[in-house]
């Protein structure tokens, strides 16, 4: 399949999309969906096939998504695309209570819901035996006045809260600035409860109580509030699959939060006009820690990717073959926070990957965001300046390509940012394959002169990449002091060992100062000084009452002690050299 002709053939063998409907014997059609789960497969199928697969049929440069802006962490939105569909969708498993609600909503009723209505200054009551009126001017006050009479025509008679409606109501709801509310009616399946829905988003406090309960803020501290914010801001956010990003998607985040903290059953989709991703965020009963986040996208395959290119042809998974789109379903894990783990920015991993058939709608296991050889490709093409696309750079500024050396190190410095927390993880041998390409670019005498003009930046760049190489280090430290050492369980004897060859090596680099990781490693030490095992048989007893294996671990004791004091004055001199700077420089960066 060299590309799909129609969007409205997307998904059309697809047993299960097929499935939600049913005809009668006169040949009308029907939807009737009783399980969240079953809601949410129905409502992935639609917004893939109306709000992804339509305008990239039907606009000439759809901007398709890389690679890298599915994998964690994720960057700041480059551009707002401006034609392209955006919205955000809420689904409650039960029934909606107007007043009770925590969020603000234009209700509809469904046809045949019976009501009563009070009208206290008349002191007289009435039945309302149709809403179909007001449903319809809900609707009508919401959407562009150049849409009305169309809308009029083709939902004057009918019910817009029956969800078989749901995809033709749809383009009209895409204009829409906010939410759509769908809930369980009285007769157990769902229907469109409401429009023009607002999530409550209490930035601020959650922002605070975060911060404060994995310890990066303390009460009325203002300096570590400072320092720490827009660390936790960005790793709440991830949390729930989005970056620092619009208040549409922010909300969302935030909501999915409240909902999934009070117990609900729920849906949250949301599709960004910058990011061009399907966000679904669900809690189906679960009791895990944080809701469930998934992804789809219509992501391009990069061309490296041969063997990968070559099945999806052969299954016909390409929207475009030219342009090597295929429809992208990624499940995302989410991490708790753990501040004895150096690599404490990984709120989000990926769990699986998966490309859906455009026609069956069947799915097939890829590797498509995750493939080692194409990262290291793709680190060759940056400094090649071979590399062409955008970054942000620094959250603030979209580089375009690699012509330039500016650009190639500003592109560095992006593409090291977001894969630190990968590489602090990756094999000797893989990293030792990523610092050759960096040290044959970073120290080649021929790009002298060029860096000579840009030695701020190129400073910048050194500086992520030392303290990436620092923190691998300091991993191992980690595993050290829970002795274990490459996967072997290792004695109290080994530990010690290991851990001061280890420090040594660290106590050299220490020209190239990162607070955060001193901290880190002053912090391991101390665990593994006051480990009341070591302590009790080995440094506790009396010299006669220890063997030649204890009297070395005691000897090695006494060394982790001494490099602990050195570690300790380095700190305190970088902290008095930063006051007397006004607090400039040493803080979490290389001096």
């Amino acid at each position: 399949m060299k590309k799909i002709g129609n969007w409205t053939q997307i998904f059309h063998n697809c047993p299960e999309f097929r499935s939600f409907f049913q005809q009668d014997a006169n040949g009308n059609e029907s939807c009737r969906i009783s399980e969240l789960a079953q809601l949410k497969e129905f409502l992935k199928y639609l917004y893939i096939k109306h709000y992804l697969v339509k305008p990239f049929l039907e606009l000439k440069d759809y901007p398709l998504v890389e690679n890298r802006e599915l994998l964690p962490s994720f960057e700041a939105d480059a551009y707002e695309h401006k034609s392209l569909p955006a919205f955000s969708l809420v689904a409650f498993d039960r029934q909606i209570s107007y007043f009770k609600e925590i969020f603000q909503f234009d209700i509809l009723h469904p046809k045949n819901e019976p009501r009563q209505l009070s009208l206290p200054q008349e002191g007289s009551y009435f039945n309302l035996q149709t809403n179909l009126p007001t449903n319809l001017s809900v609707v009508l006050g919401r959407i562009a006045k150049k849409q009305h009479e169309a809308f009029r025509a083709k939902f004057a008679r009918q019910d817009i809260t029956d969800i078989t409606l749901f995809p033709e109501l749809l383009p009209y709801l895409a204009e829409m600035d906010r939410a759509q509310v769908l809930a369980r009616g009285r007769d157990g399946h769902f229907y469109l409860a409401g429009v023009y829905a607002s999530f409550p988003s209490d930035l601020d406090a959650e922002i605070k109580r975060f911060g404060l309960r994995i310890g990066k803020f303390r009460v009325d501290d203002d300096e570590s509030y400072e320092y720490n914010r827009l660390f936790v801001y960005q790793y709440l956010m991830e949390l729930y699959g989005f970056p620092i990003v619009s208040e549409r998607r922010t909300s969302a985040a935030l909501f999915a939060r409240r909902l999934h903290k009070i117990g609900e059953r729920f849906l949250i989709f949301v599709l960004g006009q910058s990011d061009r991703c399907l966000t679904v965020i669900s809690n189906l009963g679960g009791h895990s820690l944080y809701p469930k986040v998934e992804k789809f996208a219509l992501v391009q395959v990069d061309p490296d990717q041969a063997d990968a290119i070559n099945s999806l042809e052969q299954r016909n998974l390409f929207l475009d073959r030219e342009r090597r789109a295929v429809i992208l379903h990624v499940t995302y894990h989410q991490h708790k926070f753990n501040p004895d783990n150096i690599r404490q920015e990984r709120a989000l991993s990926v769990d699986k990957q998966e490309v859906l058939h455009p026609l069956t709608g069947e799915v097939f296991a890829y590797n498509i965001i995750k493939d080692n050889t194409n990262f290291f490709l793709r680190l060759n093409d940056i400094v090649r300046g071979e590399y062409y696309g955008r970054t942000v750079f620094k959250r603030t500024e979209v580089v375009e390509n690699t012509d330039t050396e500016e650009k190639r190190l500003k592109f560095l410095y992006a593409w090291l940012s977001k894969h630190q927390v990968r590489i602090v993880g990756y094999s000797d041998e893989f990293f030792g394959n990523i610092a050759k390409v960096l040290d044959n670019y970073l120290l080649a005498p021929e790009n002298y002169p060029a860096f000579e003009s840009l030695r701020e930046l190129h400073q910048e760049v050194w500086a992520k990449f030392n303290y990436i190489e620092q923190a691998r280090k300091v991993r191992l430290l980690e595993d050290i002091s829970r002795r274990s050492l490459k996967g072997e369980r290792i004695g109290y004897g080994r530990m010690l060992e290991e851990a001061i060859a280890l420090l040594k090596e660290l106590k050299f680099e220490i020209s190239n100062y990162f607070e955060p990781l001193v901290c880190h490693m002053i912090g391991l030490m101390e665990k593994m000084l006051n480990d009341r095992y070591l302590i009790k048989n080995y440094i506790q007893p009396q010299d006669t009452e220890i063997t030649a294996y204890g009297a070395e671990i005691r000897r090695n004791y006494k060394k982790l002690v001494g490099l602990l004091d050195d570690f300790r004055a380095v700190r305190k001199a970088r902290g008095d050299s930063a006051a007397k700077n006004n607090g400039q420089g040493s803080s979490g960066g290389a001096i």
